[in-house]
């Protein structure tokens, strides 16, 4: 159930941002070129596919990410990874694949993993996830990146204290999110702060 909301959150902001076929990359005939073809369901690709095909897009995601010189989407690379593979083969977030990247204030306690209530990240704890997925004809599409940001104690309460923002990746800049929407399914890991961790598989130190 989880994993349903959490890709009916994702697949409304994709909507909402407006991202459409311009934010392809390669087009289909490169990826074909490239070996960066994949004709298969997101949860049936082996880690040495997500790696491959992670490869094919990293370049471009921190590319598209940055190219307004968004605080976030043009720093985020210089945070630390919160996952030793590449990213779950299925995650949520309307299929997608995800990398996960917690700043300094955030990370240590971030990647404690913590699923039992009273669990709370510091204030000014930031998590950025890119996102890529493969459309129906196998290529690789880059989608937004998501962002957590935690807010002082009192600022937001009925978001947990939480802002929901994103990047999109054909231009670089901001893209309007309801707060409301994000958190009413992020809301169902209310144990864990609102945080939707990685797959355990994937995780630092798993």
């Amino acid at each position: 159930m989880k994993k349903i909301l959490l890709s009916a959150v994702a697949l409304a902001v994709v909507v909402g941002a407006g991202i459409s076929g311009s934010s392809l990359f390669p087009s289909h005939a490169q990826a074909q070129s490239d070996g960066c073809n994949f004709n298969k369901a997101p949860d049936d690709f082996e880690q040495a596919e997500i790696d491959k095909l992670y490869e094919c897009l990293k370049d471009s995601l921190a590319e598209g990410y940055g190219q307004a010189d968004h605080e976030i989407g043009a720093n985020y690379r210089n945070w630390k990874l919160a996952q030793q593979g590449i990213g779950p083969a299925f995650a949520g977030h309307g299929n997608r694949f995800l990398q996960t990247y917690v700043n300094d204030v955030g990370f240590d306690e971030y990647v404690k993993y913590q699923d039992e209530g009273g669990f709370s990240l510091p204030a000014g704890s930031i998590v950025a996830k890119e996102s890529w997925k493969v459309k129906k004809d196998g290529s690789p599409v880059r989608g937004p990146l998501l962002i957590m940001t935690k807010l002082k104690a009192g600022e937001a309460t009925e978001f947990g204290d939480w802002l929901y923002s994103g990047v999109s990746p054909g231009s670089g800049k901001n893209f309007k999110v309801s707060q409301k929407f994000c958190h009413d399914c992020h809301g169902v890991f209310e144990d864990q702060d609102a945080l939707g961790y990685p797959a355990e598989e994937v995780r630092l130190g798993n």
